[in-house]
């Protein structure tokens, strides 16, 4: 499996049929209007595994969804946080890895413009469809974080991964790669997800699935320590490496399809589901929603969601 494949995965199981058919529901119920259905077609790899009515959410694809409804809320407010680290400056050379549609990219891109030079590498090419579209300014290129597609001799002053080493499995192979691709001298920033242990939201969440699932293991922090991360960058020849948590606050303006989402998350993160079939797979989900309806209480925000996310951000220099 490459090493951005069970990203991937688990992230597509988000976007299933039942998931769709619940955005549809919930979109309705908003709007009170259902407009025109156009039929929608998600791909990956070549393989159709839903079919998407694209006005439940103005989106044709997972990678659009992906973009729509996670990457303002969930992913930038940690872009700029790490680029605020590393403290960028005209002419900079930037390497986004693991950059799903680009967020990483994108805001360097808005603060070095034209003086900087920002490369974002990603295995999904229907992914780096949708980071092309947003902006074309930017090198997109296909890739494994395992092999990095660099040309020769090709080096950055800068090495950016955000929520993306805990889904690789060679993760040497990869931060060895990050340190290849960086010039003498050269900053890296990675982040990642404190252990959900830590995080009450979603660690109650996770809770209320077991109940039906049994023990779920959560890819998404399933490298949250800070001591692993530090031993893994010095193993592989960084110097200068510190890491420090931070938090904040996290704002969804739709509470809805964020808990129908996240259940999806966790139930395709489940052995035991894995083994359903659709039918059941959706009892599951629906059941798990509704139960986690109290969770969500105490974060409630009007019709959205208000809650604290941790995450190492771990530097060093090549």
């Amino acid at each position: 499996m490459t090493a951005l494949h069970r990203r991937d995965e688990i992230l597509a199981f988000f976007f299933s049929e039942t998931t769709a058919t619940f955005l549809l529901r919930w979109n309705r119920a908003r709007r009170r209007s259902a407009g025109e259905a156009h039929n929608g077609r998600m791909e990956i790899e070549g393989r159709t595994i839903m079919t998407l009515p694209s006005y439940a959410m103005n989106q044709a694809s997972f990678p659009q969804m992906y973009e729509r409804w996670l990457v303002g809320p969930l992913f930038r407010p940690w872009a700029e946080m790490a680029l605020d680290e590393l403290e960028l400056s005209s002419g900079d050379r930037l390497l986004d890895i693991a950059c799903g549609t680009g967020i990483v990219a994108r805001v360097a891109r808005e603060r070095l413009g034209e003086a900087g030079y920002i490369v974002g590498v990603d295995i999904s090419p229907d992914m780096l469809a949708v980071a092309l579209a947003v902006e074309p300014a930017i090198d997109w290129r296909q890739g494994n974080a395992g092999e990095l597609p660099l040309r020769n001799g090709e080096t950055f002053d800068l090495v950016v991964c955000q929520q993306g080493l805990q889904f690789f499995p060679d993760r040497p192979a990869a931060v060895a790669q990050m340190r290849r691709a960086l010039a003498k001298d050269g900053r890296l920033a990675i982040a990642m997800w404190r252990p959900d242990d830590e995080i009450p939201f979603f660690r109650e969440l996770r809770r209320v699935a077991e109940r039906h699932l049994g023990a779920i293991a959560d890819q998404r922090y399933s490298f949250g320590e800070a001591a692993p991360l530090e031993a893994l960058l010095r193993d592989a020849g960084f110097h200068e490496v510190r890491s420090r948590i931070i938090s904040r606050t996290i704002h969804f303006g739709e509470g809805a399809p964020f808990l129908h989402l996240n259940t999806m998350a966790l139930v395709g993160m489940s052995s035991l589901a894995k083994e359903m079939g659709d039918q059941e797979r959706k009892r599951v989900v629906e059941e798990i929603v509704s139960e986690s309806a109290p969770v969500l209480r105490p974060y409630g925000n009007g019709s959205g969601l208000a809650f604290e996310l941790s995450a190492n951000l771990a530097t060093a220099k090549g």
